[in-house]
């Protein structure tokens, strides 16, 4: 069996699992606001076949993918600089110490000023707390190297370009990418807070519009589209990575 034949029913049994309990739920609770899984799922299905769905979810999906994109382009290099580099990370490593345990999400109204209700904020917001994990992770996994691995490096001759490309780049990137999976959660976390007011499209404007109309249906209609996208996000992250190092599987065999 191959490994993306494996992948799918492993995704298929955990599917069943989490309908068997839902569906369990559902009849404990006898609630309206619980509709069984069979009812939600259909509506899901009916509403992947309609032109609106599509453009909360595309919406959603770009503001996501997006602001993961920018922020391991800028986090991750950076935490290249700071674990390599004992200059630069005694510059800048008080800034990120005192900055990183302060909540970004209440950023998000000073965003939305600077920035106005559109993408910009939304993305913007993802970006800065998505930023932070990747740049912390990339540089402690630089700093974990051994130095005699730069000092083999050294040793034929090599210079900084040398130890940063062939040394200190290979070691940052899984961290990098393990950081940016793990982040997926976050992100569309984030996301949805972000899309649960000052906007009229994406996936968490449906949910809660839907909360409010009590529409509990069309509810888990979103729930669920939002829960394909975040596991679209970590499979696109996860393809990356094996891309990225395809020298680490080759090293297993």
């Amino acid at each position: 069996m191959s490994g993306l034949a494996r992948k799918a029913l492993s995704y298929g049994l955990v599917v069943l699992v989490l309908g068997l309990l839902w569906q369990v739920l559902s009849a404990s609770l006898g609630s309206a606001v619980l509709p069984p899984p069979l009812e939600a799922g259909g509506a899901f299905i009916r509403a992947l076949g309609t032109a609106e769905f599509w453009g909360h979810f595309w919406a959603s999906f770009m503001r996501a993918g997006l602001g993961m994109l920018l922020a391991f382009a800028l986090a991750f290099p950076l935490g290249l600089v700071m674990g390599g580099s004992r200059r630069a990370d005694a510059l800048l490593g008080p800034f990120v110490l005192l900055t990183y345990p302060v909540p970004k999400i209440v950023l998000l109204p000073v965003l939305l000023v600077l920035l106005g209700l559109g993408d910009a904020a939304k993305i913007a917001i993802i970006v800065l707390i998505l930023g932070y994990q990747v740049l912390v992770t990339t540089r402690d996994g630089v700093r974990s190297v051994h130095p005699k691995y730069v000092d083999s490096v050294r040793s034929l001759g090599g210079g900084r370009l040398d130890i940063l490309l062939e040394v200190l780049l290979p070691a940052a990137l899984p961290h990098g990418f393990t950081a940016l999976r793990l982040g997926t959660g976050v992100s569309v976390a984030v996301l949805f807070f972000v899309e649960s007011f000052a906007t009229t499209s994406g996936l968490g404007y449906c949910i809660m519009d839907a909360w409010g109309r009590m529409d509990y249906v069309a509810m888990f209609t979103g729930i669920l589209g939002m829960s394909v996208m975040g596991a679209a996000l970590y499979e696109a992250a996860d393809l990356l990575e094996r891309r990225a190092c395809a020298w680490m599987r080759a090293g297993r065999r």
